[in-house]
């Protein structure tokens, strides 16, 4: 079964409280932190692998787990899978305005005409949906944005949940999706995996001082 783990990484941004996390981080993931520039990336970088630590912990999870991560303004995102060998991938993204541009450049033109065909008032919300979805199941290939984002189409059954109606032939496995929403967070989320079962639960936890 996949879980999905949430937190919010504003303690983070004080800095006696990111160099207690840091010191967890393994030497890699320190080199990665130490990259960024500002204060909130490096705390994401951070917050997000100790998200993933505690988890893995908790679950005694072994090494060779399949999981996936992401982050968005003052969160950060995991998810995981229990069974070896399955595919995962997750994303979150702070909802903002609606960027009508990226999406009639870069989606399906179905996708486009679904976003256009709603209100103005509710673009933001499905093009933001849309986006996690398509970037979740990117991830869960690996290829990530390699892949192009009009190489495959997300469609809605009956009950309005997303389904993968087109994917590149080389990903034949079953990709199923669940998405996620936390109360006060202003953000899409979305996990897509070849696992038979995904957990209705987002797990929220926090990032203590």
């Amino acid at each position: 079964m996949v879980k999905v783990w949430l937190a919010d990484i504003t303690p983070l941004l004080e800095e006696s409280v990111y160099q207690q996390y840091y010191r967890e981080l393994p030497a890699w993931r320190r080199e990665k932190a130490d990259k960024y520039r500002f204060a909130r990336d490096r705390a994401q970088s951070a917050g997000v692998w100790c998200l993933w630590s505690r988890a893995r912990e908790r679950y005694g999870l072994p090494e060779e787990t399949v999981y996936n991560l992401s982050h968005s303004g003052k969160y950060v995102l995991c998810a995981f899978s229990d069974r070896i060998g399955t595919k995962v991938g997750c994303d979150i993204e702070e909802m903002k305005e609606f960027r009508e541009p990226v999406a009639r450049r870069f989606f399906c033109q179905r996708e486009y005409e679904h976003i256009m065909g709603n209100a103005e008032a509710d673009r933001a919300q499905i093009f933001y949906r849309y986006w996690v979805l398509k970037e979740s199941f990117m991830k869960a290939t690996r290829k990530g944005m390699a892949l192009d984002l009009g190489a495959f189409e997300i469609g809605w059954d009956e009950a309005q949940g997303p389904v993968l109606v087109r994917k590149p032939e080389e990903y034949p496995e079953e990709y199923i999706y669940r998405e996620y929403t936390a109360e006060g967070v202003n953000a899409r989320i979305a996990v897509c995996t070849t696992d038979t079962e995904i957990d209705g639960e987002l797990h929220v936890t926090q990032l203590q001082s």
